[in-house]
C-alpha cells in the first residue's frame, strides 16, 4: 500500500512530497521518502517526529544540493503493541516540509476552518491507584497524538535542585572521524558506534546545533547485533557536510569540538540515576534540549513503561528544564514507592535495577 501526497503536496514539494510504500507484513520495513526544498534541520525534525510515532529507524539516506532535499528512511514500529497511525504520520511529515513557492500560497479549502493558536488543556484524573497506572495514561494519550502536551511550556519551570556531576557523566568510548581529501567541497565524517534508540536523531540534532549541514548522508546497521533483545548492534554513518559559511571543517579544533559533542550525544543522549530525596527515592532522567528549545521525544512514556515492568509506584512526576555545563536539559523527577516486595531505600540492587531497566527502555533494549 502506497499513501501519496495530493492537495496538501502540491502546496508543498510536489504531488508526490512525503511517499509511504507499507510494510506488506509484520516487521516488514516500511519506506517513508520526503522529497521536498531543504532547510537547515530539516532531517532532525522529520526523524524526531518519526521517533514520536513510535517507530524505529533501521536504515537512511539523506542527499541534499542545499536548496532541495531527497531523504528516504526504512521504519519499523519498535514494538507490535504499537499502532501506527500512518496517515497521521505523513500529514505530520507534510507539515514539515517547507514550501516551494517563492510567493505566498493562497489556495485554502473553504470547508476546513483556518489554524488558531496553539491551545493547551489540563487534564485531571481520579482514579484508584494502582501499579502502571501513570503509563497507562501516558499510552493512551500517546495513541490521541496528545504526547507533546506532557512537555509543553516547560521553560519557565526551574528544577528544584541542581543537575548532579555524576548524573551528565558519559562513557568516552565512539569512532568519529574526519576526512578533507575524498571530496573537494565537503567533509567526511565517518561515525561508528553502538545502534540504540533515536541515534539518528541524536545525530543529526547536534549537527543542527553546532550549525552543521549535511549535503548527503548514509545511515547503516550491523544485522548481526539486532538478532537477540538487548543486543544493540553497530551503527555505521557517513556524512558530507559543510560549515554554514560554505567552508569544510578544517580546523582541528572545530573537528575536536564536534567529535567531542558527537561521542557524548551518540553514547548517552539521556543521563538516568537514583537519588534519595529524604526517606524517599527519586528516579532522575535527564536529556539535553534542542537549540531550538523542543525535548526529546516519548522519555515520559519509557521511563514510566520501565517502572511498570518493574512493578513500581510512581507517587510523583515532575518535568522542568534547567540550565548546566553550558546547555538546557529537560530533567523529569519520579518519587517512587517503596515497597515490601521490591524495597528500594535499603537495597543498591534494586535501585541499580531500576536504573539499568530505566536506561535499557530509553535506548530501545525492550521496545
Amino acid at each position: 500500500m502506497v499513501l501519496g501526497g495530493g492537495m496538501a503536496a502540491a502546496a508543498v514539494g510536489g504531488d508526490d512530497a512525503v511517499v509511504m510504500q507499507l510494510g506488506g507484513a509484520e516487521g516488514e520495513e516500511t519506506v517513508v521518502t520526503v522529497n521536498c526544498p531543504d532547510q537547515t534541520g530539516l532531517g532532525c525534525d522529520l526523524c524526531r517526529t518519526i521517533l514520536e510515532f513510535g517507530l524505529r529507524i533501521t536504515r537512511a539516506d539523506v542527499s541534499t544540493d542545499g536548496h532541495w532535499c531527497f531523504v528516504v528512511f526504512w521504519v519499523v514500529p519498535r514494538s507490535s503493541s504499537i499502532k501506527v497511525r500512518w496517515a497521521s504520520l505523513k500529514n505530520r511529515l507534510m507539515s514539515m516540509c517547507p514550501s516551494s513557492y517563492s510567493i505566498p500560497f493562497f489556495y485554502r479549502d473553504v470547508s476546513q476552518p483556518e489554524p488558531g493558536p496553539l491551545q493547551f488543556y489540563l487534564l485531571k484524573l481520579m482514579s484508584p491507584d494502582r501499579k502502571g497506572l501513570l503509563h497507562d495514561v501516558t499510552h493512551i494519550l500517546s495513541d490521541l497524538e496528545l504526547f507533546r502536551a506532557e512537555l509543553a511550556d516547560t521553560d519557565s519551570e526551574v528544577c528544584s535542585s541542581p543537575l548532579s556531576a555524576e548524573l551528565r557523566k558519559v562513557r568516552t568510548t565512539a569512532t568519529v572521524n574526519f576526512d578533507n581529501s575524498l571530496s573537494p567541497a565537503h567533509t567526511l565524517v565517518q561515525i561508528v558506534c553502538a545502534d540504540q534508540k533515536g541515534l539518528i536523531y541524536d545525530i543529526l540534532r547536534t549537527m543542527k546545533d553546532c550549525n552543521i549541514q549535511i549535503f548527503y548522508g548514509r545511515f547503516r546497521s550491523d544485522k548481526k547485533g539486532s538478532a537477540s533483545k538487548g543486543s544493540s548492534g553497530c551503527r555505521e554513518v557517513d556524512l558530507f557536510v559543510k560549515q554554514v559559511d560554505g567552508k569544510k571543517v578544517t580546523d582541528p579544533a572545530k573537528q575536536d569540538a564536534l567529535r567531542s559533542r558527537l561521542r557524548s550525544e551518540t553514547l548517552h543522549p539521556l543521563r538516568v540515576m537514583v537519588v534519595g530525596r529524604g526517606p524517599d527515592t527519586e528516579l532522575l532522567v535527564a536529556n539535553p534540549v534542542e537549540a531550538s528549545g523542543k525535548g526529546r521525544p516519548r522519555v515520559f512514556y519509557d521511563a514510566t513503561l520501565a517502572l511498570k515492568a518493574l512493578g513500581i509506584c510512581i507517587f510523583s512526576a515532575e518535568i522542568g528544564r534547567q540550565a548546566a555545563s553550558e546547555r538546557h536539559w529537560e530533567v523529569y523527577r519520579f518519587l517512587l514507592d517503596d515497597s515490601k516486595e521490591f524495597p528500594l531505600a535499603s537495597s543498591l540492587a534494586n535501585r541499580n535495577c531500576v536504573v539499568d531497566r530505566a536506561r535499557k527502555t530509553l535506548m530501545g533494549c525492550y521496545n
